[in-house]
């Protein structure tokens, strides 16, 4: 059997099963356990599995991502304590950038009432959420309009964002995982992502934890570029412990 075609199966057998054992592997595929392990390596460093002790789980998929004024209902209660919480985070006096989605959405609503604050937004829900508080100062990007998303993304949104210095960075992801990173599935949005990411020397991250465990297709950034990560209490216990060592702040919500 080919590397590949023992690659096929492995993914095959893991689709019907929650995790594989390197002996069960090597009896089903005739080869041998080492053979096995570098077969699970390299499936793990490509992200199509995870590797865990004597075996590996299959890494999960995001579906594909609802618009976001669709998505404002998923985990409502959640996104609205969320947003709270990294709402209080902001300081008067503080210029801070908010992302698109529906979490960093509940963010800029936290903040209505606030005073001498700057916003820099890419995103309409925001702009119209803050646009009539007379507490906040609000700057706009410009850019490509992506309308499912209601965001401006593209060349001249980055341009933008390189001539402004936020202090801090809110903003959420398309999906999350403890060895991949922050992953996003619409490719022209990733180079956008990544400059917002630079923006600012702080990154606070909203993310419910339906975001976690899964891998989209293009790298934004390493988990480890977020300094504070504001979540629910649904995380999983055993992904919340590693969050805690990978990110210096972690907020449950």
């Amino acid at each position: 059997m080919f590397t590949y075609e023992r690659h096929h199966r492995i993914l095959q057998i893991l689709e019907k099963n929650p995790s594989v054992r390197v002996s069960d592997l090597s009896s089903s595929l005739g080869v041998s356990e080492a053979t096995i392990r570098r077969d699970l390596d390299r499936l793990h460093e490509i992200g199509q599995i995870r590797r865990i002790h004597g075996g590996a789980v299959l890494v999960m998929k995001p579906t594909p991502e609802a618009p976001v004024l669709q998505r404002s209902s998923d985990h409502s209660e959640a996104k609205r304590r969320i947003g709270k919480l990294a709402a209080s985070l902001v300081a008067d006096g503080d210029t801070i950038f908010i992302g698109s989605g529906s979490t960093a959405q509940e963010v800029a609503r936290s903040l209505m009432g606030r005073q001498d604050l700057t916003v820099i937004t890419n995103a309409l829900t925001v702009i119209n959420t803050l646009s009539q508080e007379d507490g906040i100062s609000l700057v706009v990007t410009g850019g490509l309009l992506r309308p499912s998303e209601l965001s401006f993304i593209g060349h001249l949104t980055e341009q933008a964002l390189r001539e402004l210095r936020p202090q801090k960075v809110i903003m959420g992801i398309r999906a999350v995982s403890l060895d991949k990173g922050l992953t996003n599935d619409y490719l022209p949005e990733v180079s956008t992502d990544r400059v917002i990411i630079h923006s600012a020397p702080e990154v606070i991250l909203v993310a419910d934890h339906s975001k976690f465990g899964q891998v989209s297709t293009a790298l934004v950034a390493p988990i480890a570029t977020v300094k504070t990560l504001v979540t629910d209490s649904a995380l999983d216990d055993a992904i919340l412990s590693r969050l805690r060592e990978l990110i210096g702040n972690v907020l449950i919500a």
